[in-house]
């Protein structure tokens, strides 16, 4: 790894700080939070309002906010995610700690499809693909994205889909007990899948965010029977809470 620029780390930090502040600061105030010299403040703030990276709000004169070329920068950025691609990279990395298959998948009218999977290396493993289509209300990862839904939208949904028929003996059936399951959920911020879609597996699911705040994915870690328990259920969805936040922080959601 090559060698720091400081000026170059200075400049990124002063940006920052509008990361987790009020809309405009002056320049004594990135002084003091950053502990640097005025002069450096001075010439930093002098640059970056240069190149648009700041800019100075015309009815608050000495006061600095961020500029219009951070928000071309984070446009362009956000072309060139591919949620597919992402949610690979995250499922590979939440699965290589648990070493379970982790699934994501996203929302289409009463399905689920799945676009990322990263299998566990056991021999007892769930059976699934990349492109699969489930019905929501049978999936962890469904039920996820159905709690995340507008309560209007919810009910078109749920509308459109018909009768809610059963991949197994513990799928949820009624619209009433599923709408119980939503709520559950939505307080809980985590889905949980006892057997729903398949006997042999469980599964935990957390949803997954862009940078507007809208659940636009979930992500799952599934498990065979013969390794679930209440303990485990827990860890893992500590453990797809936190695979959730990093791909909504890879899709810009703060």
């Amino acid at each position: 790894m090559g060698r720091l620029v400081p000026a170059v780390t200075r400049a990124l930090d002063v940006l920052e700080l509008f990361l987790d502040c009020e809309e405009t600061l002056s320049a004594p105030e990135i002084t003091r939070r950053l502990r640097l010299p005025r002069t450096t403040v001075h010439e930093l703030v002098t640059t970056l309002t240069a190149r648009s990276y700041l800019e100075q709000p015309p009815d608050r004169p000495g006061r600095y906010r961020l500029g219009v070329r951070g928000y071309q920068l984070g446009s362009r950025y956000a072309e060139q995610l591919d949620l597919a691609a992402e949610g690979h990279r995250v499922a590979r990395s939440v699965a290589d700690t648990c070493d379970e298959t982790v699934h994501v998948a996203i929302l289409e009218g009463p399905d689920v499809i799945y676009i990322a999977k990263v299998d566990s290396t056991h021999a007892v493993r769930m059976v699934s693909a990349a492109g699969r289509r489930l019905p929501a209300h049978c999936t962890a990862v469904g039920k996820m994205l159905l709690a995340s839904l507008p309560e209007e939208d919810l009910e078109a949904t749920l509308a459109a889909a018909g009768p809610l028929t059963a991949m197994t003996p513990g799928s949820i059936t009624s619209p009433e007990e599923l709408r119980k399951a939503l709520a559950r959920i939505r307080e809980r911020g985590v889905a949980v899948e006892q057997q729903e879609s398949n006997p042999d597996v469980s599964c935990v699911a957390a949803p997954v965010r862009d940078a507007s705040g809208k659940s636009v994915a979930a992500l799952s870690i599934s498990v065979p029977t013969v390794r679930w328990s209440e303990e485990r259920r827990d860890e893992l969805a500590d453990l797809a809470v936190k695979g959730a936040a990093e791909l909504s922080c890879r899709l810009g959601h703060r």
